[in-house]
């Protein structure tokens, strides 16, 4: 019976030691790939209509005002707490630079300090975050 339970442990542990490794490597592959497309070139399918703009403000408030403050001021606890200086949304030259498809990337993969929202946001969320930014300077 011992022998048996052993024989059963170990397989369960080589199973656990070999787990790690293969995520590891997926992330190794992930890390190499190239980006599919050119985020320059992606086009915002989704239109600024009081529906999108309500929905982005809302991820926006769960997931974006902890730095970039509630009206988009760059003035979050967070960035405040990190000692960071982030763009104030609300200045219509703060984006201007920026097509929607860089914002989206941005917003999906991360830069800088800021940690992406891929797997956590669907794409259609991440567009309405866009277009509720983008709203931020036309008020």
């Amino acid at each position: 019976m011992k022998f048996v339970f052993l024989c059963l442990a170990m397989m369960v542990w080589s199973g656990i030691q070999q787990e790690p490794q293969k995520a590891s490597e997926e992330k190794a592959v992930a890390a190499d790939a190239k980006p599919a497309v050119d985020a320059t070139k992606l086009t915002n399918p989704t239109k600024p209509t009081p529906v999108s703009l309500a929905a982005g403000k809302k991820a926006y408030s769960l997931d974006c005002a902890m730095c970039h403050g509630k009206v988009g001021a760059g003035d979050g606890d967070l960035a405040a707490d990190m000692k960071l200086t982030l763009k104030d949304y609300r200045d219509p030259e703060a984006l201007k630079a920026l097509s929607d498809g860089d914002i989206y990337a941005i917003i999906d993969k991360g830069k800088g300090q800021m940690s992406g929202e891929e797997g956590r946001m669907k794409a259609a969320q991440i567009w309405d975050v866009v277009n509720y930014v983008r709203s931020l300077s036309k008020k």
